[in-house]
């Protein structure tokens, strides 16, 4: 069966360069992504160094106030679902990807929120609001502060991503490197995993994923060498195209 997506997201590994403020470096790429749009719903959920709901909310309606856009956190509606059948735009912030996956389940929106991107419903994700955009989390990098019901995200990649990927060897340090932890993950689980750098971003317009911003992707296909490329290998919505999920 054919499905047709009308994907408008723009997935980035971070939301904050360093000596930056926070989303500055992607001001012009989110005006394009919003265009005409009012009102922004906030997914204030993974709460970055234990923040608040609404302090987290807070400090991005200041931004994106600078860009013209009103926020409301998803935490102020009455009913979250409501939020996602309804609002116009959204943004998940990053922070931690197991407290942000714990309450998208918890509160059933996973897969509403998964149906409403593929409506074309803009969609701006930062690190674990990126990561979200995958098969699954677990290839995030974050502590495991909360268990969520399920490691399940929304499946619109065919793959999972690690957000902040990098190869830099600290001195003395001798836990695994990112590359060993995805390379653990693939012992187990034979999907390919993007690794993005920060100052990149995927901007997924309808079926095409496009790797934008300052570097190159690796991308690590299971039984073949990783490579970095900057080209993405796959599309959007493949694995809803080949399931019945």
């Amino acid at each position: 069966m054919a499905h047709t997506f009308n994907y408008q997201l723009l997935l980035a590994s971070t939301s904050t360069l360093p000596g930056e403020r926070f989303l500055a470096y992607l001001s012009e790429e989110l005006k394009s992504l919003f265009g005409h749009t009012k009102t922004i719903t906030f997914i204030p959920y993974a709460r970055p160094s234990g923040m608040s709901w609404d302090s987290y909310t807070r400090h991005a309606r200041q931004t994106l106030a600078t860009l013209g856009y009103s926020v409301k956190g998803i935490h102020q509606w009455d009913n979250p679902l409501d939020a996602i059948r309804e609002s116009e735009a959204f943004f998940t912030g990053g922070g931690n990807t197991f407290a942000l996956v714990h309450s998208l389940h918890e509160f059933g929106l996973m897969d509403a929120l998964a149906r409403r991107l593929a409506e074309g419903v803009p969609y701006l994700g930062c690190s674990a609001g990126t990561n979200i955009a995958g098969l699954t989390m677990q290839t995030t990098n974050d502590m495991p502060v909360v268990y969520p019901a399920s490691f399940k995200t929304m499946g619109i990649l065919p793959c999972t991503i690690n957000a902040h990927y990098t190869e830099a060897i600290i001195p003395n340090h001798q836990g695994e490197t990112r590359m060993g932890r995805i390379q653990e993950f693939q012992s187990f689980n034979p999907i390919p995993v993007v690794g993005l750098p920060e100052g990149t971003w995927l901007r997924v317009k309808g079926h095409t994923i496009n790797l934008e911003g300052n570097g190159q992707a690796k991308i690590f296909t299971p039984d073949q060498p990783p490579q970095f490329t900057d080209k993405i290998p796959f599309h959007a919505g493949q694995y809803h195209e080949n399931s019945d999920h």
